[in-house]
C-alpha cells in the first residue's frame, strides 16, 4: 500500500529521488500543522474581536472589522522590521526555532488573558476600548505573516528550480490536511466540552512547539546536501546587501521584480478582502452567539483548505509542471475576475462563502506553490528579509486598502459602493494578468541563464 502511495506521487508530482521525497513529506507535515494553527486561530482571530470589540449581531458596527486590518497594518511594521534585523543574526533553523517557541508561549498568556473574567471573553459586554480585542487581531495576523514566512524562506532556499516544480505542490498539498481538520473539530471542542473557547488557543500553542520539535528533527535526518543553503554556494559572487532594518523594503522598492510579486498579492488579497469583508459581516450579523461564530468560521477555514487539497490531488499542480509558470500564473486573476463578476450578480451569504472559499483554494493551490518559485532566483536578503516585506505588506497593505474602501460602504451606500469595488477589482485582474506574463519572462530567463534576478 505505502509502495502504491509513493508511485502515485512520483506520478503526478514529479520523479522524486528516495530522499527527496522523505525530505517533502516531512515539510509537509511541518508545513501541515503551521497551516492547521493558522486556519485555527484565523476564524477566532475574527470571532474573538467581533465578541470583545463590535459585538455579535451588532451590523451597525461592522466597520471595526475593516478598521482592524488598517490599524493591524500599521502594527506590523515595527513588527517585520525587528523581525529583519534578527533573521540576519541567527542561523536560520535556530531563528525558527526561536520564533515558534516565541508564539507558542505567547498563546498561552493569551488563553490566560481570555479565561480572565473581565478582560477575556467572559465579559460579554463589547466595547471598542477593549484593548484585548484589538491586540489580539495584530497578534494572529503577525503570526500569520512571519512564522509562515520564515518556513517558506527556508525551504526555498534550500530547494533548486527542477525540485520546486516536482515538491512545492506536494508541501501545499499535505499541508491542506491541517487546514482541513484542525479548524473543523478543534472549533467545535469547546462546545463538546462546554468549555470556553479560550482553550483552542493553548491547544495551538502546544502543537506549534510540536512544529519546532519536528522541524529539528527534519534538520537533523535530512542529507545536508538536501538542506544547504543555495544562496551560500552563490554568496561570494553576490553583492552584499547595506546592512539594516529596512534593507528588505529597500531591496523590494529598488526592484521591478519584486515590486511585481508584490503587486501579485496586493491585487488578489484587495479582491479577497472585499468579498470576505462582506461574508464576515453578514455571517456576524446573522449567527449572534461567538461559538456558534467561531464554528461557522472554523468550518469555512476547513472547506478552503479542503478544496485546495482536492485541487493539488487532481493534478492543478500540473500546470505549472507541464504548462509552465507563465500559464499557472497567468490563469489565476482569469478565474479571480469570474469570482468578482458572481459577486456582482449576488452577493448573499451562500454564494459569497462559496467565492471566497474558491478564490483562497485556487490560491492556496496554484498561486501560492507558483509565486514560492519566483524567489529562487534571487538572493539570501531577498528570501529572508524582503520575502517578509512581501508577504506582510503586499497582504495587509491591500487589505488595509481595501478596508478603506469597504468603510465607505455606508456613506455610499451599497449599490454604489459595490459597482465601484467591482470596477476597481476587475481592473486590477487587468493588471495582474500583465505583471504575471512580467514575472515568468523574468523568471524563465534567469532560471535559463543560472542568474540571480535580485
Amino acid at each position: 500500500m505505502l509502495q502504491k502511495v509513493v508511485n502515485f506521487l512520483k506520478y503526478w508530482f514529479g520523479d522524486f529521488s528516495k530522499e527527496e521525497l522523505k525530505k517533502y513529506l516531512f515539510l509537509g507535515v511541518v508545513f501541515s500543522l503551521l497551516i492547521g494553527i493558522y486556519w485555527t486561530l484565523r476564524p477566532m482571530k475574527d470571532s474573538f474581536f467581533g465578541s470583545l470589540v463590535i459585538g455579535l449581531g451588532a451590523g451597525g458596527s461592522k466597520g471595526f472589522l475593516a478598521l482592524a486590518k488598517v490599524i493591524s497594518l500599521v502594527c506590523l511594521i515595527p513588527i517585520v522590521t525587528l523581525y529583519g534585523s534578527l533573521v540576519e543574526r541567527f542561523q536560520k533553523d535556530k531563528f525558527f526555532y526561536m520564533l515558534t517557541v516565541l508564539y507558542a508561549v505567547l498563546m498561552g498568556v493569551w488563553t490566560f488573558v481570555f479565561l480572565h473574567p473581565t478582560l477575556g471573553l467572559g465579559n460579554t459586554v463589547a466595547s471598542t476600548w477593549r484593548m484585548s480585542g484589538w491586540l489580539w487581531y495584530v497578534f494572529v495576523e503577525s503570526f500569520g505573516s512571519l512564522v509562515i514566512a520564515l518556513f517558506w524562506a527556508i525551504v526555498v532556499d534550500t530547494t533548486d528550480s527542477k525540485s520546486a516544480k516536482r515538491g512545492f505542490a506536494l508541501i501545499v498539498m499535505i499541508g491542506q490536511l491541517g487546514g482541513i481538520f484542525f479548524p473543523r473539530y478543534l472549533s467545535k471542542l469547546p462546545r463538546a466540552l462546554e468549555q470556553s473557547p479560550a482553550i483552542v488557543v493553548g491547544i495551538c500553542g502546544l502543537l506549534l512547539l510540536l512544529t519546532a520539535v519536528l522541524f529539528w528533527f527534519y534538520i537533523q535526518s535530512t542529507p545536508k546536501q538536501l538542506i544547504v543553503s543555495k544562496t551560500e554556494e552563490t554568496k561570494a559572487d553576490e553583492k552584499g546587501g547595506e546592512p539594516g532594518l529596512m534593507e528588505g523594503l529597500r531591496l523590494v522598492l529598488s526592484h521591478g521584480y519584486l515590486l511585481g510579486i508584490f503587486g501579485v498579492l496586493f491585487f488578489f488579497e484587495f479582491i479577497a478582502t472585499v468579498i470576505d469583508f462582506n461574508f464576515k459581516a453578514l455571517a456576524f450579523a446573522k449567527l449572534g452567539d461567538l461559538t456558534a461564530v467561531n464554528e461557522y468560521l472554523g468550518d469555512y477555514g476547513s472547506t478552503v483548505n479542503m478544496v485546495a487539497f482536492f485541487c493539488l490531488l487532481f493534478g492543478i499542480n500540473n500546470i505549472p509542471r507541464l504548462l509552465g509558470l507563465r500559464a499557472a500564473l497567468a490563469l489565476v486573476p482569469v478565474v479571480v475576475a469570474g469570482a468578482v463578476v458572481a459577486f456582482y450578480i449576488s452577493p448573499s451569504l451562500d454564494v459569497l462563502f462559496y467565492l471566497i472559499v474558491g478564490a483562497k483554494a485556487l490560491n492556496y493551490a496554484l498561486n501560492g506553490p507558483s509565486l514560492k518559485q519566483l524567489y529562487i532566483p534571487t538572493s539570501e536578503d531577498v528570501k529572508y528579509k524582503s520575502q517578509a516585506w512581501i508577504e506582510t505588506f503586499g497582504s495587509r497593505a491591500s487589505k488595509a486598502t481595501a478596508s478603506f474602501a469597504n468603510l465607505t460602504q455606508g456613506a455610499l451606500g451599497f449599490p454604489l459602493y459595490l459597482s465601484l469595488t467591482v470596477a476597481a477589482s476587475l481592473g486590477m485582474c487587468g493588471i495582474w494578468f500583465l505583471v504575471a506574463l512580467f514575472l515568468a519572462g523574468r523568471y524563465n530567463q534567469a532560471i535559463e541563464q543560472n542568474k540571480v534576478v535580485c
